[in-house]
């Protein structure tokens, strides 16, 4: 089991990927919730999806989206999990940035995504962390998750879920 021995009580870590098989072209995401008390794993949910026309980055966003739509969880600390550098950055950092420019980047260019970035906004609460977690370096449920949102992207019939 892939966990962090600092998290204390009930919890929920969420781990997510994104793929396309070309870039545009068809995209795949995928995610696991885990329900966590300490670093016992109480529950564990995968939930996968496909879109005919999408992008890479694109298909990052949607799966941190779809697994915060899917939480039941409402009360207990939130840890997202990705190996997209601009999906943690945006949220941890870049993301009030562009909201007081009027979603314009440090270049003054609109911010690509905005609908997504809207939506992963508006879904997020405090009690929601971000991090970052290098990708395809033996972390076991990063991996997993690759592979879901890679399967998703081959073939629809491959996805767990869509929403």
């Amino acid at each position: 089991m892939d966990t962090d021995n600092t998290f204390k009580g009930r919890h929920i870590i969420i781990h997510t990927d994104g793929a396309c098989i070309r870039n545009p072209g068809p995209g795949g995401w995928g995610a696991i919730l885990q329900s966590m008390d300490g670093n016992i794993e109480l529950k564990r949910k995968e939930i996968s999806g496909y879109d005919s026309d999408s992008t890479n980055n694109r298909m990052e966003m949607t799966a941190a989206i779809k697994a915060l739509e899917a939480l039941k969880d409402n009360a207990n600390p939130v840890h997202i999990r990705s190996d997209s550098n601009l999906l943690i950055r945006g949220m941890n950092e870049w993301l009030p940035g562009w909201k007081t420019k009027g979603w314009k980047n440090a270049g003054g260019k609109s911010v690509a995504n905005q609908d997504l970035w809207e939506f992963l906004d508006r879904l997020s609460t405090p009690r929601i962390h971000w991090s970052w977690v290098r990708g395809h370096a033996g972390n076991k449920l990063n991996e997993m998750v690759d592979r879901l949102a890679t399967a998703a992207a081959r073939s629809p019939e491959n996805r767990l879920f869509t929403a």
